[in-house]
Protein backbone atom coordinates (compact mmCIF):
# COMPACT_ATOMS: atom_id res chain seq x y z
CA UNK A 1 0.00 0.00 0.00
CA UNK A 2 1.35 3.08 -1.17
CA UNK A 3 2.37 5.83 1.46
CA UNK A 4 -0.08 8.66 1.78
CA UNK A 5 1.35 12.23 2.48
CA UNK A 6 -1.93 13.68 3.52
CA UNK A 7 -3.47 13.46 6.87
CA UNK A 8 -7.29 12.82 6.42
CA UNK A 9 -10.30 13.30 8.92
CA UNK A 10 -11.26 9.94 10.81
CA UNK A 11 -14.74 8.38 11.59
CA UNK A 12 -13.17 5.37 12.56
CA UNK A 13 -13.98 4.27 15.96
CA UNK A 14 -11.33 2.16 18.27
CA UNK A 15 -13.49 -0.52 18.10
CA UNK A 16 -13.40 -0.50 14.23
CA UNK A 17 -9.45 -0.50 14.88
CA UNK A 18 -9.82 -3.14 17.04
CA UNK A 19 -11.22 -5.30 13.93
CA UNK A 20 -8.69 -4.40 11.32
CA UNK A 21 -6.62 -7.35 10.09
CA UNK A 22 -2.93 -7.73 9.48
CA UNK A 23 -0.26 -5.40 10.14
CA UNK A 24 -1.93 -2.00 10.41
CA UNK A 25 -0.26 1.12 10.72
CA UNK A 26 -2.41 4.50 12.76
CA UNK A 27 -0.34 7.91 12.44
CA UNK A 28 -1.65 10.74 14.18
CA UNK A 29 -0.60 14.24 13.86
CA UNK A 30 -1.74 17.46 11.96
CA UNK A 31 -1.13 19.17 8.85
CA UNK A 32 0.21 22.18 9.91
CA UNK A 33 2.52 20.30 12.48
CA UNK A 34 5.93 20.58 11.33
CA UNK A 35 7.15 17.86 13.28
CA UNK A 36 5.21 15.77 11.19
CA UNK A 37 6.42 17.01 7.89
CA UNK A 38 9.60 16.66 8.75
CA UNK A 39 9.53 13.64 9.48
CA UNK A 40 6.86 12.39 6.67
CA UNK A 41 9.93 11.80 3.99
CA UNK A 42 12.12 9.23 6.40
CA UNK A 43 9.08 7.83 7.56
CA UNK A 44 7.44 7.42 3.66
CA UNK A 45 11.31 5.77 2.69
CA UNK A 46 10.96 3.36 5.73
CA UNK A 47 7.21 2.27 4.98
CA UNK A 48 7.94 1.77 1.55
CA UNK A 49 9.84 -1.45 2.55
CA UNK A 50 6.44 -3.07 4.16
CA UNK A 51 3.82 -2.89 1.29
CA UNK A 52 1.81 -5.38 3.20
CA UNK A 53 1.41 -2.96 6.04
CA UNK A 54 -2.22 -0.97 5.71
CA UNK A 55 -0.89 3.02 6.59
CA UNK A 56 -4.06 5.10 8.10
CA UNK A 57 -2.49 8.70 8.04
CA UNK A 58 -5.30 10.55 11.06
CA UNK A 59 -6.08 14.09 11.43
CA UNK A 60 -5.83 14.78 15.10
CA UNK A 61 -6.99 17.72 17.53
CA UNK A 62 -8.64 18.52 20.43
CA UNK A 63 -11.63 16.72 20.90
CA UNK A 64 -10.90 13.57 18.29
CA UNK A 65 -12.51 10.64 19.84
CA UNK A 66 -10.05 8.27 18.20
CA UNK A 67 -6.61 10.31 19.17
CA UNK A 68 -7.84 10.55 22.72
CA UNK A 69 -8.96 6.56 23.33
CA UNK A 70 -4.89 5.96 22.40
CA UNK A 71 -3.96 8.72 24.66
CA UNK A 72 -2.01 10.98 22.16
CA UNK A 73 -0.30 13.90 23.59
CA UNK A 74 2.63 14.25 20.95
CA UNK A 75 2.82 13.95 17.08
CA UNK A 76 3.22 11.94 15.14
CA UNK A 77 2.34 9.30 17.03
CA UNK A 78 2.49 5.83 15.48
CA UNK A 79 0.37 2.73 17.29
CA UNK A 80 1.31 -0.42 15.11
CA UNK A 81 -1.20 -2.99 15.46
CA UNK A 82 -1.27 -6.35 13.96
CA UNK A 83 -5.27 -8.30 13.78
CA UNK A 84 -6.26 -4.69 15.95
CA UNK A 85 -3.85 -5.66 18.72
CA UNK A 86 -1.66 -2.95 19.67
CA UNK A 87 1.85 -4.06 19.70
CA UNK A 88 3.81 -0.86 20.15
CA UNK A 89 3.04 3.12 20.38
CA UNK A 90 5.68 5.93 19.86
CA UNK A 91 5.18 9.58 19.68
CA UNK A 92 8.57 11.57 17.62
CA UNK A 93 10.11 8.21 16.86
CA UNK A 94 13.59 7.91 14.88
CA UNK A 95 14.43 5.68 12.18
CA UNK A 96 15.28 2.81 14.40
CA UNK A 97 11.86 3.05 16.81
CA UNK A 98 10.03 3.03 13.21
CA UNK A 99 11.75 0.23 11.70
CA UNK A 100 11.16 -1.91 14.78
CA UNK A 101 7.53 -1.27 15.02
CA UNK A 102 7.40 -2.42 11.64
CA UNK A 103 8.94 -5.41 11.62
CA UNK A 104 7.21 -6.41 15.36
CA UNK A 105 3.65 -6.00 13.26
CA UNK A 106 5.03 -7.95 9.44
CA UNK A 107 6.85 -11.26 11.85
CA UNK A 108 4.78 -13.80 12.01
CA UNK A 109 3.38 -14.93 15.17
Amino acid sequence: MPYDPDYHESTLTREEVEQLQGPVLLEFGASWCGICSGFAPRFESLLDRYPAVQHIKIEDGRGKPLGRSFRVKLWPTLVFLRNGRVLKQISRPDDEEVRAGLDAITTSE
